[in-house]
């Protein structure tokens, strides 16, 4: 299985330990769309709460160093957004994610 496999099965189980271990001590997570940067703790906390929920997820391109991911995120308020991340791998783990969001009607 590959790290975005995994790390997509990991959100959808709300897989606590399998997040610590898949995400990178020095992770940084930017959200484009927002201008808000998260750290690895930050990111487990919100994928924990159940407030992220993506369908019609799908990787575009993988490899050791980088991975592309595609979904449609419906988040707890009622938003819909599309979402594109890119992944930077660093020892086996995600080290980086930038994310560039569309809002979709609802």
């Amino acid at each position: 299985m590959s790290i975005l496999e995994k790390y997509s099965a990991a959100m959808k189980n709300k897989d606590e330990a399998a997040m610590n271990e898949l995400l990178h001590d020095d992770f940084k997570f930017t959200m484009h769309k927002s201008g808000n940067s998260l750290s690895k703790s930050d990111v487990i906390k919100w994928a924990m709460s159940g407030d992220i929920k993506q369908d019609k997820t799908r990787i575009v391109y993988e490899n050791n160093e980088v991975g592309i991911h595609h979904a449609f995120v419906t988040f707890d308020d009622g938003n819909v957004e599309a979402v594109m991340a890119v992944y930077k791998y660093k020892d086996g783990k995600i080290i980086a994610l930038e994310t560039g969001a569309t809002p979709m009607p609802k």
